[in-house]
C-alpha cells in the first residue's frame, strides 16, 4: 500500500537521532521549559528569520494565544476561511471571539479577499489567514488590505513550514504567526506542539505568560493564562527532525512537479501551480474530481491511500452552522469540499511508488 504517510520508511538516521535525543531529555532530568525548548526556540526562530519563537503545547493553543496576546475576544470578529482543520475556528471561539465565514478561490482553495471584504464589519478585528496545503500567495495584497481597514492579520502556518513568499518565510508578514508541530505536519513532532513566532517584543512577553498559567513571573499570574507549553522531548526530537526539513521538502516539491506534468485525465484537475516555487511546500497534493468517491475508490483497489481535505466545510458542521459568512454565500468552498482529494505526496515516497500513482490515476475510466 502507497500510504499517505510512511513514517516507517523514513531513513534509520532520523530514529537513531531521535532516539539519542530522547536519552539526552532523560539525562538532564529537566522536562517542561527547560534547555531543549530554548534552543528549538531559537533554531525555528532564525530559521523564519524572525526575533522571537514561543513553544507552545499545540497548534490550535498557539492561533488561540496569538489572539489572545493581540487583545482580540468577546465582542470581536475575526474573519478565515471555511476550508480547514477544524482547529482554526475553535481557536477563535476559544479566544472569546466570533469567526465570520469567507468563500476561497477555486483555483487554490486559498481564502478569497474579494469574499472577506464583503465580510468586514465594524467588528472585525482581524483576518486569520491559512496557509492551506502548505501554500503562500499574494501576500503584498493581504498586508495592504488589513493596513487600510486598520485591522490585524494573522498567519496559520500549520501546513507551510518553509514556505516563502519573495523571500519571506510564511508567518513572518504580520505581527503573529502559529505553527503546528503535529506528527503528520511538514515538520511533526511525535506528538502534539505548537509554536507563535513574531518580532514584536511586547507580544512575545505576553505570550510567554499567557502559555504558563499566565505567569509574568513565578508565582505572580497577571493573566488568566493556560497550560500550554511546548516540553522538552518535544523539542529535542523536533530539533533533530528539523535537520531534514529541507531535503524532505525538497522532495515533496519534486514528487508535486511530477504530478504536475504526470497526470493528465479529462475528469482530474489540479489545483493552480505556485507563482513561486518557493511558495509551496506541498504538505498535501489535492486533485479535484466530481466523481471523488468512484476515484477514491480505484485508488485503493489498487493500493493507494488517499483522503479529502476537507470533506465537511466548517460552517457545515453541526455545531457552527450558525455562523455568519459571506452574504454571497460560501459556493466554492462547497464545490471543494465535495471534489478534493489528497493523494500520497511524502517525502519516502519511491519514484515507482510516484509512478504507480500517476498511472492509476491516469487509468480512471
Amino acid at each position: 500500500m502507497i500510504l499517505m504517510n510512511d513514517f516507517q520508511s523514513e531513513p534509520i538516521e532520523i530514529r537513531e537521532a531521535m532516539m539519542l535525543a530522547t536519552q539526552r531529555v532523560f539525562n538532564s532530568g529537566h522536562y517542561v521549559l527547560g534547555e531543549e525548548l530554548q534552543k528549538f526556540e531559537q533554531i525555528w526562530a532564525q530559521t523564519c528569520r524572525v526575533a522571537y519563537g514561543l513553544g507552545v503545547g499545540s497548534g490550535l493553543d498557539a492561533i488561540e494565544i496569538a489572539l489572545r496576546a493581540l487583545n482580540i475576544g468577546p465582542s470581536d470578529e475575526v474573519i478565515t476561511t471555511p476550508m480547514t482543520a477544524f482547529a482554526t475556528v475553535l481557536a477563535i471561539i476559544r479566544a472569546g471571539a466570533t469567526p465570520v465565514l469567507a468563500d476561497i478561490e477555486p483555483d487554490t482553495a486559498l481564502l478569497s479577499i474579494q469574499s472577506v471584504r464583503r465580510c468586514l464589519s465594524p467588528r472585525t478585528k482581524a483576518v486569520l489567514l491559512v496557509h492551506l496545503y502548505g501554500q503562500v500567495r499574494c501576500m503584498q495584497e493581504w498586508l495592504d488590505f488589513c493596513n487600510s481597514n486598520d485591522i490585524a492579520l494573522i498567519e496559520d502556518c500549520a501546513q507551510a513550514h518553509l514556505a516563502q513568499w519573495q523571500g519571506q518565510y510564511a508567518g513572518t508578514f504580520s505581527r503573529v504567526g502559529t505553527y503546528s508541530f503535529y506528527p503528520t505536519k511538514n515538520l511533526g513532532a511525535i506528538g502534539d506542539g505548537g509554536m507563535v513566532v513574531t518580532n514584536d517584543e511586547t507580544l512575545a512577553r505576553k505570550v510567554v505568560c499567557l502559555r504558563n498559567y499566565g505567569q509574568s513571573q513565578r508565582y505572580h499570574h497577571s493573566e488568566l493564562g493556560m497550560n500550554s507549553r511546548l516540553d522538552e522531548l518535544q523539542a529535542a526530537l523536533l530539533i533533530e527532525r528539523l535537520k531534514w526539513l529541507p531535503e524532505f521538502t525538497r522532495r515533496r516539491r519534486e514528487i508535486a512537479s511530477a504530478y504536475h506534468t504526470g497526470l493528465c485525465h479529462p475528469k482530474v484537475r489540479l489545483l493552480a501551480l505556485p507563482q513561486e516555487k518557493s511558495s509551496h511546500v506541498y504538505h498535501l497534493f489535492p486533485i479535484v474530481c466530481e466523481h471523488r468517491n468512484e476515484l477514491q475508490a480505484h485508488l485503493q483497489a489498487n493500493n493507494i491511500q488517499s483522503l479529502i481535505h476537507y470533506p465537511i466545510p466548517i460552517h457545515q458542521q453541526e455545531i457552527c452552522r450558525s455562523l455568519a459568512r459571506d452574504p454571497h454565500g460560501l459556493i466554492n468552498s462547497e464545490y471543494h469540499a465535495n471534489t478534493c482529494l489528497s493523494i500520497p505526496c511524502h517525502p519516502q515516497m519511491s519514484n515507482h511508488d510516484l509512478s504507480q500513482v500517476i498511472d492509476v490515476i491516469n487509468s480512471f475510466k
